[in-house]
């Protein structure tokens, strides 16, 4: 097993990662900018080294400061979370040349992923479902655009190849919109990526968000911990996930649950990984893979059992899959609310210290958070401040449990996206399983 390792990230994942890496006797590195110096798990860890000033471009994001603390440390591997460079391609190759073991792919695998169009190649590959595009980058050919978008069928959405987090895309409904629009996602993409490349999809119009959690040891063994809905989402951040995903055909979900799983052995994948999906019409359509841990990750381990951050330092430390697919057991549906520092009616972030913070708790609730009473939230990060998870035997009851929890949750000082969560968990829409990717912001401006 690796002996120490530095956690390159903060708040609730790092935490996460710091308990983990306790339970299994390795030592731990916080790394933190001057204003976290506070945080839970710098804290607890072994050691900790301030990497910078308050900005992420000069502490979380800041590359040879980070390889410096893991040289001055010793340490053996650098876990990057999520966010901040969990997925940055250089960062890894980086890591690996300075002799640390990066917990994650390999900076080849990262760059393969990270690229919309080599992805949706590779995946259209290994077999897994796409959904009907350009297959490959727009060209400067006209003529060949029109003929794609005419046989794809409008409307059409243009993404940039680079692009992320709901950034870098544009629907087109008619051809005479569609060549502008192309120019302009281009602009936008060169200014935000550094990458202009841009490529044609088919715009589904009422689609959910459906993603599978993988892990594989790079050894051949790889296995799925099924599947989950995202679909609750604002400006394309999500709000609540849940799993296994409601209302979903069988026949489909287990094609692509045994697709993901040889992708990932197909591309010599390793670690921790999410494949991404729009649902529609009873079929699956890739979109993009995670080559990280995600924000929801817990409630695929409430459903399965398994430690996905133990599994991340296990395949690590060169040691194989813990478990097979034949010995995971789905149990129960599982519910996560993200928590956010932020007013629940105009979503303007929220920082500020938090007089008194209380957890709810009880069977079948678990909260991921970094919060604490007297602890400030600082203004230079995500909102995000907390998860909160409920299980229970059926969706039913996790949505009831989730309620019970949201009511019982105190978070006094700062204004936070709870009442929102309230009132979610009680819509009939919601709790019926009728909702695709838009629901939450027509219920919003309703």
């Amino acid at each position: 097993m690796i002996e120490k390792v530095l956690i390159a990230n903060r708040g609730e994942i790092a935490l996460r990662i710091l308990r983990a890496c306790k339970e299994l006797g390795i030592q731990t590195v916080a790394v933190h900018s001057r204003v976290d110096r506070d945080l839970m798990h710098v804290r607890m860890a072994d050691e900790s080294v301030c990497i910078g000033p308050d900005s992420p471009t000069d502490s979380y994001l800041n590359i040879p400061a980070i390889i410096a603390a893991a040289e001055v440390t010793d340490s053996v591997a650098i876990h990057p979370g999520y966010g901040f460079l969990a997925e940055n391609a250089d960062f890894a190759e980086q890591v690996e040349k300075s002799g640390f073991a990066f917990i994650g792919p390999s900076h080849d695998v990262i760059r393969l992923m990270g690229n919309k169009v080599s992805a949706i190649q590779a995946m259209t590959k290994a077999g897994v479902p796409t959904v009907p595009g350009s297959d490959g980058p727009v060209t400067n050919n006209t003529d060949r655009t029109l003929a794609i978008a005419h046989k794809i069928g409008y409307p059409i959405m243009i993404k940039a190849a680079s692009g992320g987090g709901g950034r870098g895309m544009k629907a087109v409904y008619t051809e005479a919109h569609l060549l502008n629009s192309i120019q302009l996602t281009q602009s936008e993409a060169k200014a935000a990526f550094g990458d202009d490349t841009v490529y044609l999809e088919k715009f589904l119009d009422r689609p959910r968000h459906v993603e599978v959690q993988v892990l594989a040891d790079g050894q051949g063994n790889a296995i799925h911990l099924g599947d989950r809905d995202c679909s609750l989402q604002r400006r394309h951040q999500k709000v609540i996930e849940e799993a296994p995903a409601p209302n979903i055909n069988q026949e489909a979900r287990e094609a692509v649950l045994k697709a993901c799983t040889k992708a990932c052995i197909d591309i010599g994948y390793k670690g921790a990984g999410t494949f991404e999906f729009l649902y529609q019409d009873e079929q699956f359509y890739f979109i993009e893979m995670n080559t990280r841990i995600q924000v929801e990750h817990p409630v695929s381990e409430m459903i399965s059992g398994v430690d996905i951050v133990k599994e991340q330092l296990r395949i690590a430390s060169g040691l194989p899959l813990s478990v097979s697919q034949e010995d995971i057991t789905f149990s129960g549906h599982a519910i996560e609310c993200r928590i956010n520092a932020e007013d629940p009616g105009t979503f303007i972030p929220s920082p500020g210290k938090v007089k008194h913070f209380h957890a709810p708790g009880g069977y079948g609730v678990r909260v991921d958070s970094h919060l604490f009473s007297g602890y400030n939230v600082p203004p230079f990060y995500d909102s995000l401040i907390g998860k909160l998870i409920t299980h229970g035997e059926n969706r039913e009851s996790a949505l009831n449990r989730m309620s019970v929890a949201l009511n019982e949750l105190v978070v006094d000082g700062i204004k936070t996206n709870v009442p929102l969560h309230q009132r979610l968990v009680k819509d009939a829409g919601f709790r019926q399983g009728d909702f695709t990717i838009h629901y939450l912001e027509q219920l919003i401006k309703k």
